[in-house]
């Protein structure tokens, strides 16, 4: 999962278009749509009172896994629940709030080519969009590091220069299975990156 920026002077939507296009002319099919999205809760005030800073935890979403519900920390755990999770953290207000103006979603459209899963997203927070994401699968293997280079080399055929380095989940993953939580952790990390471009003065953005 990674972010691609905005080409020069075209907008979010028309830079996903141009990907798009560049997919279609590889040969890539339209596969329905997808959608992930995050919510951020952090630790009630009365419980970050005994000198510790309050935890963010984020509860996620992702059409893929339509019956699982994800909650990450920051550098934690991935916890994989079931949907009934969200009606759970309601009944948790007391430890945990809801952030309500931080909701942040990705998305947009699946291609498959060949044996590559590809989604394309449009990253949003409230009503503007805020950025692109791009999902690459390789769907015949599962360990991460065996087909890194496989999917760099597809990623350039569409992205250019833009192809990402490897993603520091790979890292801990070792010559572990890959699973839906390491899919989760990126997406995290690239919401929490796209938050974090929102908060430089306008001038910096390109």
């Amino acid at each position: 999962v990674s972010q691609v920026p905005v080409a020069e002077g075209k907008s979010v939507q028309q830079t996903v278009e141009l990907l798009a296009r560049r997919l279609e002319a590889l040969g890539a099919d339209k596969q329905g749509t997808f959608g992930v999205d995050c919510e951020t809760y952090h630790t009630a005030a009365a419980l970050g009172t005994q000198g510790q800073t309050g935890k963010l935890m984020y509860v996620m979403h992702n059409s893929e896994y339509p019956l699982s519900c994800f909650a990450l920390f920051e550098n934690g755990p991935c916890l994989v629940a079931d949907a009934n999770f969200d009606t759970l953290m309601v009944k948790l207000k007391g430890f945990f709030q809801n952030a309500k103006a931080n909701k942040i979603e990705s998305r947009g459209t699946r291609y498959q080519y060949c044996d590559f899963l590809v989604k394309l997203g449009t990253v949003t927070m409230g009503p503007s969009a805020r950025g692109i994401s791009v999902e690459v699968e390789y769907c015949p293997c599962v360990i991460a590091n065996d087909c890194w280079n496989l999917l760099m080399e597809f990623m350039q055929s569409f992205m250019g220069s833009h192809v990402p380095g490897v993603p520091a989940v790979f890292g801990s993953r070792h010559d572990g299975a890959y699973g839906p939580g390491d899919t989760m952790v990126q997406y995290m990390e690239l919401f929490n990156k796209i938050r974090k471009q929102q908060q430089v003065p306008v001038a910096g953005i390109r």
